[in-house]
């Protein structure tokens, strides 16, 4: 079964600390019915009922128990998403969820770099789990974090006494990791990143082969201005509608307006749920889940942020 876009609503089992400004809860469903298993990389999005959604990553040690394990850091720049999670979500509150998704799946190669920076250590948690309890010998796990009280599982990593994870507090360091020494060590290896907007930038553009490179955003990266956007059509493939996508608007809100009902959750281009295909046409990619050379094959694109380089697209809207 797709559970890409199936909507629950999940209850909140358990709440525990997990660091200074952290708190990890456990998820089940509401009606009893057990939750189906996730891969690494693997994200759900919560409804809240102030009417915001955010995205978390799965990171339960145990991805076939029946539950969901999500770690939700207090941002001190929270716009109520993490701040309601921290203060307004106690055991017992039922709350609605979409998905899981998975825009991050752990692909097989020969070797990996992991870096995580902060709460960006959930998405790639799972994945270290994974390879190590597979016994895969070849991969390297750098988590850093301003000082290690900050670090959502620092324990539990620690605890493995693993000689290819470091751990990087900047307040124990006299200066900067150096990232391009790290990175150049590793230009054959599949690079996973996960963390603030600058640690994510730094990767992608220190990076000896981009295309090595997969990140996972918690919020859209920095974008040019839209003052130059210009107008162009969508048609539908199965019914040859044809819709105008006006210099302010979004293919999504574009649709909404002529009565389409779409799937979306972030409108920022970085949850992949309005994934689609297109039939003809050439995109201009704007978000933040293709990678480059998944752009570069121009099949599906994100109609919520993304436009047209062509005057016209032609679109098969999801059934």
């Amino acid at each position: 079964m797709n559970h890409k876009n199936k909507t629950r609503h999940l209850r909140i089992e358990g709440r525990r600390r997990a660091a200074d400004d952290v708190v990890e809860i456990r998820l089940a469903d509401a009606a009893g019915e057990p939750l189906p298993a996730w891969e690494p990389g693997a994200h759900i999005v919560l409804s809240l009922p102030t009417g915001l959604t955010r995205q978390y990553s799965l990171c339960g040690p145990d991805r076939e128990d029946g539950s969901w394990t999500i770690a939700v850091h207090r941002s001190p720049t929270s716009r109520g998403g993490s701040t309601y999670v921290h203060d307004e979500l106690p055991v017992g509150s039922v709350v609605q969820v979409a998905g899981p998704h998975n825009n991050f799946p752990l692909v097989h190669a020969d070797r990996y770099l992991f870096l995580a920076g902060g709460i960006g250590i959930t998405p790639i948690l799972s994945m270290v789990r994974q390879l190590r309890a597979a016994g895969t010998p070849d991969f390297e796990f750098v988590y850093c974090g301003r000082r290690r009280s900050l670090m959502a599982y620092h324990d539990e990593i620690v605890s493995w006494a693993d000689s290819r994870i470091t751990i990087y507090a900047d307040d124990e360091q006299e200066g900067l990791m150096n990232l391009q020494a790290l990175l150049d060590r590793h230009s054959h290896s599949t690079v996973y990143c996960c963390g603030p907007e600058g640690m994510t930038r730094a990767v992608e553009g220190l990076a000896p082969d981009p295309s090595m490179v997969r990140v996972e955003r918690f919020q859209a990266s920095p974008r040019t201005s839209a003052s130059d956007d210009t107008g162009f059509d969508v048609v539908m493939s199965d019914s040859g509608h044809r819709v105008r996508v006006g210099p302010d608007q979004s293919i999504l809100e574009a649709l909404e307006s002529e009565g389409y009902d779409l799937d979306f959750d972030c409108r920022d281009g970085i949850c992949g749920t309005c994934e689609t295909r297109v039939v003809k046409g050439l995109p201009e990619h704007r978000d933040d889940v293709l990678s480059e050379a998944e752009r570069a094959e121009n099949t599906v694109m994100m109609i919520c942020v993304s436009r047209a380089v062509s005057a016209e697209l032609v679109l098969e809207l999801p059934g």
